[in-house]
């Protein structure tokens, strides 16, 4: 490239603040948008997993089960939490494994008179451990809540509000 194929008018630079003065304003309004999306979805998350917490736990003291005298933790409790629940179903799991000599459900004959107690221990144990898991996803829908809540938050403050 010679001399006279350059421009004689140098090109004034962009200030940082003449480029970002458009980008701001118009991306300032959808950052706020998806913030305030943010915090209501993080809102519903939080009420709906304290919401689903206690009707699991309602539900589990309407039972009126209490933890056996012979388990390893929590013995003679109210199973109304995710650690009775628990307590309980591991030592339902305990004495369906002393009933059915060791074996589980589908491993005793169809002959054996004990099957039916086996069945009906490893369905009340699954029930246990499918609340204990619903008070762990409601617990964690909680803490996202929160989260997604203080994360739009901060988003509305950080971004530059529309002029």
């Amino acid at each position: 490239m010679s001399h006279a194929d350059t421009p004689t008018d140098p090109v004034e630079p962009a200030t940082p603040a003449d480029a970002a003065a458009p980008a701001g304003r118009s991306g300032g309004r959808g950052v706020r948008a998806i913030a305030l999306v943010m915090i209501i979805a993080g809102a519903i998350f939080t009420v709906g997993g304290v919401v689903a917490y206690f009707a699991v736990q309602q539900t589990l003291a309407d039972q009126k089960i209490v933890v056996a005298d012979d388990a390893d933790m929590l013995a003679g409790k109210d199973v109304n939490g995710p650690f009775t629940a628990y307590a309980q179903a591991m030592v339902i799991g305990k004495h369906a494994k002393e009933i059915g000599k060791g074996k589980t459900y589908a491993e005793l004959p169809q002959d054996d008179p004990n099957r039916d107690t086996v069945m009906t221990a490893s369905f009340l144990q699954a029930s246990l451990f499918t609340s204990v898991v619903a008070f762990g996803v409601s617990v964690m829908a909680v803490v996202l809540g929160l989260l997604l809540v203080l994360l739009g938050w901060a988003l509305r403050r950080l971004a530059p509000r529309a002029t």
